[in-house]
């Protein structure tokens, strides 16, 4: 199993980061490596919600995936699970509120595992470790200085309030 995190700040209110994280219909015009949104499950954003997207990935080419809520403790806790050849998935984003700089604002840590689960993903995982961490890392730190760009955004037109 491998594992990668990332951290950042974020100056909004944690509800309206994860407001922004689980817009899935405007998913693609905030992170720029998602793709169109296909719902693949009706109701509202919680626990069972599966969702498909093509990723644009860092070193080049698209990459279809599917994403499945399986935790959603708002505005705290998101854990997507996503599975891969020979490879599950586990994405987990945690908000946190913190003072930072005398403001609000919201600690977000953004940690995927990799969980092989057939021999030849054990074999990759061996061979491409490293490789695969730091590609993973490029993704992750995107996604969220996107998020972070679309709460700046929101922010200064009002629609999330700055901390």
């Amino acid at each position: 199993m491998s594992t990668v995190a990332v951290t950042g700040f974020i100056e909004a209110h944690a509800v309206d980061v994860w407001r922004l994280l689980t817009d899935l219909p405007g998913r693609a015009a905030r992170l720029s490596a998602a793709g169109p949104v296909e719902l693949l499950t009706p109701g509202p954003f919680g626990p069972g919600t599966a969702w498909r997207e093509a990723r644009t990935q860092p070193g080049g080419g698209t990459l279809t995936e599917e994403f499945l809520v399986v935790e959603a403790r708002a505005p705290h806790r998101l854990v997507l699970c996503s599975s891969g050849a020979g490879v599950d998935y586990r994405i987990t984003w945690s908000l946190r509120s913190v003072q930072r700089r005398r403001r609000g604002c919201t600690a977000v840590t953004v940690t995927q595992e990799a969980v092989p689960t057939a021999p030849y993903g054990r074999v990759v995982a061996l061979l491409l470790g490293g490789l695969a961490a730091r590609a993973v890392e490029v993704a992750l730190r995107r996604d969220l200085a996107d998020l972070t760009s679309a709460a700046n955004a929101a922010g200064s037109a009002g629609s999330v309030e700055a901390a």
